[in-house]
């Protein structure tokens, strides 16, 4: 007979406090820099994967307000509501604004510069973003959290957003494929639209209250 381990959800809640808090000033940092080299440049692609990183800041901030009241069952239930909602909005948000501009860039033939930095950052989140989108679901898991799990799953989609925007920089500088730029950008809007709308949705409440009966019984 396989015996469940408890979970002790106070050192999970502090990991997942230092995780969240990580990926805030990244993301923090990679938003600044995003947006700051997309203007440069003219890349709508580059600017909406710099406004998604300043998104996923408001995530992670909604994210550990969830976090601060774990301990209180009632008080995490509204929390899980309440951070989804921020979520979800927010990523709806920015997939009306991400489509826009790559509409309105490719109506108006607008050429981006080239840049190294976007490829630069593009490539850095590769790296780091799975990284802690992995750590962060196995939080979630132990908590039972929706929230937490939607918060991991906007950094799975930064991840992918950044292979998007960095097939769209390389075409742009190496064969100058000036529209593989908005294109990217559109590419973006399916996955962003879809996360938002489930967050919304809150498609793993049933899971989450399934999870929850499962530590009640141990």
């Amino acid at each position: 007979m396989i015996t469940a381990v408890p979970v002790d959800r106070a050192a999970s809640v502090r990991r997942g406090q230092r995780l969240t808090a990580a990926t805030l000033a990244y993301n923090s940092l990679e938003g600044i820099l995003s947006v700051g080299a997309g203007l440069f440049a003219g890349s709508v692609a580059l600017v909406g994967f710099g406004v998604d990183s300043f998104i996923e800041v408001s995530a992670s901030v909604a994210a550990i307000w969830r976090l601060h009241r774990d301990a209180d069952p009632l008080r995490r239930a509204a929390a899980e509501h309440r951070s989804l909602l921020i979520i979800g909005a927010s990523f709806l948000a920015l997939a009306a604004y991400v489509g826009f501009e790559a509409v309105r860039s490719l109506l108006a033939l607008a050429v981006p510069d080239q840049s190294p930095l976007g490829i630069a950052i593009a490539a850095a989140s590769l790296v780091v973003m799975p990284l802690l989108a992995q750590a962060k679901r196995g939080v979630a898991t132990q908590l039972a959290s929706s929230a937490l799990r939607a918060e991991a799953r906007q950094t799975d989609i930064c991840m992918y957003l950044s292979a998007i925007l960095l097939v769209g920089l390389v075409l742009n500088a190496g064969l100058g494929w000036w529209w593989a730029d908005p294109v990217a950008a559109l590419a973006m809007v399916p996955l962003i639209g879809w996360e938002g709308w489930s967050a919304i949705r809150g498609r793993d409440t049933c899971d989450d209250r399934a999870g929850a009966d499962a530590e009640t019984r141990r």
